[in-house]
């Protein structure tokens, strides 16, 4: 868990039960004025809270968080736990571990042989091998039962006929048959292995991995019947917060009733005062999420339905920043440059390339826009005059270049016309493709993009997937506070 957990779970401080109320994990003082609309009452001074309130909280935020990100991240994978070097938990492992396998090394060179710690590492590993079968797999589990079998190993054992070598070459073949293809070269070094000790510990470090191969691969089989299970469970842990800290929506509130106030003021999003109020509240819901794209993540507090997916809101607002740079850059050249480039094989992916390449690192702090467009302008400019001399055209003139370098580094303006217009093509491809979704077709590329249409849909898809698990969830939440915002009058503040 990261921020969101310490956020939502917080100090967990709630309010006397006179007032009814709870002062937000993350509000600096007790006498901070909710940003709910109205004369909120102020917060009372926090009480007490015992440490299983606490792990409560926790644990029921961790699972949510963990469930969602099952469900929104398709690249979601167990990874092998890995403890920090140097760590006294590493070192103390570490220390276990030799201990445990330099006893196994003596007792197996000792005269006659004991069997007492190889015995119990043969019994974990049978069961982790029949841990790995699936149900049809029943002459797999019939061989693995009946050669590791535990009384009869044991009995080997103590009349001195046990032949451990055997048994391991038996483990290292069944885990061949068992493992994912990415696993053969592991299990090919492991038959290259002669001494035992070293073996038996490389065999469990590829059980290890096994056990997080199968992991992953039944995260995959069943992502697809995990929808409607992920959306109701995730509502259910949302609600018993609230219940236990009724303003835990107050910035969902703000968040929706900033969105109205805009889109009554002006109706950037194609809304009409006059629209039904059902229209009117799904306009506003789809505003709403692309508003999310230029949030101010230094100043503002992140809405509380969408916190657990704040970074990559922001991961989707660099690469539309990015994708308006690149998209803006390419509309100047073509547009300067004349026909004279329009139809040249591979000229355009070139020129990405070149743009890309000094964007990469656009959002790091050390990144200046205006030096990457000025180099941007150089680099274009020997790019356009290599490709029109090699194509039979006349050099790319130098009372060319100039205006070209000055429009492309006035992109670094934020109210640049050219920038501003492709920055408003992107948002409205992204906002129809939230209308779209419920057609199930794409919406049309609007012009300009085309040369930056695959990334561009790209984002969409994401972008889409994103809103549309969030609505799943929320609905319920969002419904009652966009009714009360749309009946509120005029303006939403009408009530207060």
């Amino acid at each position: 868990m990261s921020k969101e957990a310490d956020r939502l779970e917080g100090v967990g401080d709630e309010e006397s039960k006179e007032e009814g109320k709870e002062r937000r994990p993350d509000a600096p003082e007790a006498t901070t004025l909710s940003p709910r609309r109205g004369d909120a009452p102020q917060a009372s001074p926090p009480r007490l809270v015992s440490v299983e309130e606490l792990m409560e909280t926790a644990k029921g935020v961790t699972n949510m968080a963990l469930a969602h990100e099952l469900m929104v991240n398709q690249d979601f994978q167990v990874k092998p736990a890995v403890l920090p070097e140097g760590s006294l938990e590493r070192q103390v492992k570490e220390i276990m571990h030799k201990a445990f396998w330099d006893c196994l090394e003596d007792q197996l060179m000792e005269e006659p042989q004991t069997y007492g710690h190889a015995i119990k590492l043969l019994a974990e590993i049978r069961e982790t091998l029949l841990s790995f079968l699936l149900p049809g797999h029943g002459r797999l589990r019939s061989r693995i039962e009946e050669v590791l079998d535990l009384p009869l190993i044991q009995q080997q054992a103590e009349n001195g006929a046990l032949d451990i070598g055997a048994l391991s070459q038996f483990i290292v073949g069944m885990m061949g048959s068992l493992c994912a293809p990415a696993r053969d070269g592991d299990i090919g070094k492991l038959k290259e292995i002669p001494n035992m000790v070293p073996l038996l510990k490389a065999i469990f470090s590829v059980l290890d991995l096994m056990k997080v191969d199968m992991a992953n691969f039944a995260l995959t089989s069943i992502r697809p019947h995990l929808m409607q299970q992920s959306v109701e469970y995730e509502r259910s842990k949302f609600q018993g917060f609230l219940e236990k800290h009724p303003n835990a929506l107050d910035f969902t509130e703000k968040w929706l009733e900033d969105v109205v106030r805009r889109l009554r003021e002006d109706a950037s999003c194609g809304a009409a005062a006059a629209d039904p109020p059902s229209l009117l509240a799904v306009n506003v819901h789809d505003c709403a999420y692309l508003r999310l794209l230029s949030w101010d993540h230094a100043s503002d507090p992140f809405p509380e339905t969408v916190l657990m997916d704040q970074a990559r809101f922001q991961e989707m607002h660099w690469e539309e920043e990015q994708l308006v740079v690149l998209s803006s850059v390419l509309l100047i050249v073509y547009t300067t440059t004349g026909e004279a480039i329009s139809g040249l094989p591979g000229l355009m992916e070139t020129l990405k390339g070149v743009v890309n390449a000094m964007l990469a690192d656009m959002h790091a702090p050390s990144f200046s826009l205006q030096e990457a467009l000025a180099t941007i302008g150089e680099k274009l400019c020997v790019e356009l005059s290599q490709c029109l001399s090699q194509h039979g055209y006349s050099p790319f003139a130098a009372d060319r270049k100039g205006p070209l370098r000055g429009q492309i580094s006035a992109i670094m303006q934020p109210d640049n016309t050219v920038r501003k217009l492709m920055e408003s093509r992107v948002q409205n491809y992204l906002l129809a493709s939230l209308k779209s979704t419920q057609h199930k077709t794409p919406p049309p590329l609007p012009g300009g993009l085309a040369p930056v249409a695959r990334e561009v849909k790209e984002l969409a898809v994401r972008f889409s997937r994103l809103v549309n698990f969030n609505k799943l969830v929320f609905s319920p939440f969002y419904q009652k506070i966009l009714q009360k915002l749309l009946t509120a009058g005029e303006s939403p503040s009408a009530g207060t």
